[in-house]
């Protein structure tokens, strides 16, 4: 009996033997490409974020070289496309403005040209979710290949954390104890290779959820830039894909709700970056699985956070490799009974329980076991309360215990630009007790939602050696930072939420233990504010363009940040072509 194959999508383009058959593979053939190529093979585009100005992209084009080799050793035919790169380290005012301007112009190329499959390369923070909310948009098989990340830092002979030591060190410099010539010799030997961010980051953490969801190879997220193994994996990922056309193994079905439960306990158990719930929502809104924070709490409480790396612990991504990497954890997480859904398929045919069952473990140093956890709970805190009704989340693993449960006075700052204004003053009405409270800094405020939640203390409170804070807003963090940050406060101020009503003085309560999150004024007060406020109309810069477009369309916090008309799966159905 002859197999059964699934109609290759390309064969619309180049199946024809019409006028329009002949264009589409006469232009494609002014570039060496002989004919028996469109002979029945499935095209593979390879979706690049490849940048200079995103450095830690700017080595995929030797990795997309690996995969092409890959999909043509299996019997494909490769296609490479370069897509809008949203690089956390220069763009500005900031990556998560831009994710999801890429994950339109993903969606658009998938679906508008003659591909059957995609190879998605990501590695800064917003590419991994930008390209998979694209994909997702068109439900294609698609596998993931990130760029790894970058071999450990090293000052002074020892090993230092990208991102976690320029919060550390600028808090030293800013309290006075080091010197502003040692806070800048640390600056070169924190990026000493190709890759993202070698901390538990949004980079790390979002290639972690992408091999927890399925959309990746086993070990994927944790093999090094530079290391040879990350060029075999990309290799084995061009073959793979050749395989998931003929397999017809689309997004849906491995992006499923039971996908995601997997990836809000390996969150926990990896300490990773509050991000990531922003992020997996926006992916779930797009295969149209239901997600709501309620499911971090239900999911992810009382997990124990088992990756002992920095900003949470000690470690770095290339320790983590070397220990065993995810699937190690996968496996602690399985064997003590912890992985909700262990059956759930991956991209190699194969369900995670299977792929991890057996995965070496290294190093109980960094990926801890079950009895000596680095946290005991490391599910994220999710808040509620008439200062966050919508939700409000906290990193408990990257807290300080004794502030998790903290009644505060309010200080307060209107926007980010009052922050850098006033912080430093010494005149400023603030101690170690105080709250700490960022306006305006959320999805529609700043725009965007910058990371710059974790506001760095004033020099008067670390000159006291203080170094924590219960700050709150409805900004983001990086994954790289840590402290008691109260994150991502739904609905925001620039959207009429009550942090918009906050004063001076007003006094705060937060109880992580009871998902609580108070503002201590009437009921009657605070809408009396509320109603009193007057909207923010300074920011003329964003009339119009893309910056326009996104303040319009923008869902809040607790919805993922995506855009209010790009939720849900259009498909991949050919658009009508013009010839």
């Amino acid at each position: 009996m002859t197999e059964k194959k699934t109609p290759l999508r390309s064969a619309q383009w180049f199946g024809t033997a019409d006028k329009n058959g002949f264009m589409y593979r006469s232009w494609m053939k002014n570039q060496g490409i002989p004919d028996h190529e469109f002979q029945g093979k499935p095209i593979i585009g390879i979706c690049n974020t490849w940048s200079e100005l995103t450095p830690c992209n700017a080595h995929f084009r030797k990795i997309a070289e690996h995969v092409k080799k890959g999909v043509l050793e299996a019997g494909g035919f490769p296609v490479e496309f370069p897509v809008f790169s949203s690089g956390e380290s220069n763009l500005r005012p900031t990556a998560m403005l831009t994710r999801n301007l890429a994950s339109m112009d993903v969606e658009e190329a998938i679906r508008g040209n003659p591909v059957d499959a995609v190879v998605l390369l990501t590695g800064c923070d917003k590419t991994t979710p930008a390209l998979l909310m694209g994909a997702a948009s068109c439900d294609v098989p698609a596998i993931v290949v990130t760029g790894g990340p970058m071999l450990n830092g090293k000052h002074k002979g020892k090993d230092i954390g990208s991102g976690t030591v320029v919060w550390q060190m600028h808090e030293a410099y800013k309290g006075g104890q080091i010197s502003l010539d040692e806070f800048l010799s640390a600056e070169a030997g924190m990026s000493r290779s190709a890759g993202t961010c070698n901390t538990m980051g949004t980079a790390s953490t979002m290639a972690c959820m992408a091999e927890a969801l399925g959309t990746s190879l086993p070990h994927n997220a944790a093999i090094p830039a530079v290391d040879s193994r990350r060029y075999v994996l990309a290799h084995l990922s061009g073959m793979r894909i050749v395989d998931m056309v003929h397999e017809d193994l689309r997004l849906s079905k491995i992006l499923t709700r039971e996908a995601f439960e997997n990836a809000i306990k390996v969150n926990a158990a990896i300490g990773g970056s509050t991000n990531a719930v922003i992020h997996l929502k926006a992916i779930a809104g797009r295969i149209g699985v239901e997600l709501d924070l309620e499911d971090w709490t239900r999911v992810g409480k009382g997990t124990p956070t088992l990756v002992d790396l920095q900003p949470s612990g000690r470690f770095l991504m290339e320790d983590f490799y070397y220990a065993g990497g995810l699937p190690a954890v996968i496996r602690r997480l399985g064997e003590a009974g912890l992985l909700p859904n262990p059956e759930a398929l991956t991209a190699n045919g194969k369900s995670l329980w299977s792929n991890c069952q057996a995965s070496p473990q290294y190093n109980d140093e960094v990926i801890r076991p079950l009895d000596k956890p680095l946290v005991d709970d490391g599910g994220l805190c999710i808040l509620r309360g008439n200062l966050s009704p919508r939700g409000a989340v906290l990193k408990p693993s990257a807290a300080t215990p004794e502030l998790m449960q903290h009644r505060g006075r309010a200080v307060v700052f209107e926007n980010f630009d009052d922050y850098k204004a006033r912080i430093a003053d010494p005149d400023l009405d603030v101690d170690e007790t105080c709250v700490l409270v960022l306006k305006n800094a959320g999805p529609k405020g700043y725009p965007g939602m910058a990371e710059v939640g974790n506001m760095g203390l004033p020099p008067k409170v670390l000159a006291k050696g203080i170094s924590d804070m219960v700050r709150i807003s409805d900004a983001r963090m990086s994954g790289t930072a840590y402290g008691t940050v109260v994150l991502h406060v739904a609905p925001e101020a620039a959207a009429g939420g009550p942090l918009a009503a906050v004063r001076n003085g007003d006094f705060i309560e937060l109880d992580c233990a009871n998902g609580r999150l108070h503002l201590d004024i009437s009921d009657e007060e605070l809408a009396g504010r509320l109603a009193d406020l007057k909207p923010d109309t300074s920011a003329k810069i964003f009339d119009s363009g893309y910056a326009r477009l996104y303040v319009d369309h923008v869902m809040q916090a607790d919805q993922g940040c995506d855009f209010d008309f790009l939720v849900g799966c259009r498909g991949s159905a050919v658009p009508r072509h013009s010839h």
